[in-house]
């Protein structure tokens, strides 16, 4: 998807709850990388690796001058004869460092041994962020989640493009990040004041 197609789904998405939450998730995302220097790894399930988003978070990283953007993919079969780029294992996982940015693409919630290496990465001190069914596990150990169930509006690759749109925008605010009291204070009574979210 370009970017013209991306402009026309934002114009079809505004006034709805999917432009907002995108952002939010997408600015989540951006605030974790920059924050912490990179050091992205994408990972999805042995039926589901996020290739798309891979390389549209690359593309949004060169366009926006953001190379923090650019993730690692870590394959469930990864191979050592892959190109270098492909050959990144779940291995990698165990080897997260405290102020890395992990995250998990999942259209029907991850098995447990992803869990549990998600959970090693957690405890290790990596921000951990979730796209996928909303619900389970690792909802539960995610810093930040974006729900995509099944049978939404949206199916969870074009919420991918809507993300990885959102992460390369210069205008969005980090959300990560000591921000004085009164900002802080501000930006409550913004999410307080708001109106309610449109009924679907």
């Amino acid at each position: 998807m370009d970017a013209v197609r991306v402009a026309l789904l934002r114009e079809v998405l505004a006034g709805t709850e999917w432009l907002g939450a995108t952002r939010r998730f997408a600015g989540s995302l951006r605030g974790s990388v920059v924050s912490h220097g990179g050091g992205l790894l994408l990972v999805g399930t042995p039926e589901y690796e996020p290739w798309h988003l891979t390389a549209h978070l690359v593309d949004e990283a060169a366009w926006s001058g953001t190379p923090e953007l650019a993730p690692t993919l870590v394959r469930h079969d990864a191979r050592a004869s892959d190109p270098a780029h492909l050959a990144v294992g779940p291995g990698r996982l165990t080897a997260v460092r405290r102020g890395e940015t992990l995250l998990v693409v999942s259209p029907d919630g991850p098995g447990a041994p992803l869990l549990e290496r998600v959970h090693d990465a957690r405890r290790a001190g990596a921000t951990v962020l979730a796209l996928g069914p909303g619900e389970g596990e690792l909802v539960a150990m995610a810093h930040e989640s974006l729900a995509v169930p099944e049978g939404s509006e949206l199916d969870l690759d074009t919420v991918q493009h809507l993300v990885s749109a959102a992460a390369g925008d210069n205008s969005l605010p980090a959300p990560r990040g000591r921000r004085r009291f009164r900002d802080r204070l501000a930006r409550l009574a913004d999410q307080l004041t708001a109106p309610p979210p449109t009924p679907w």
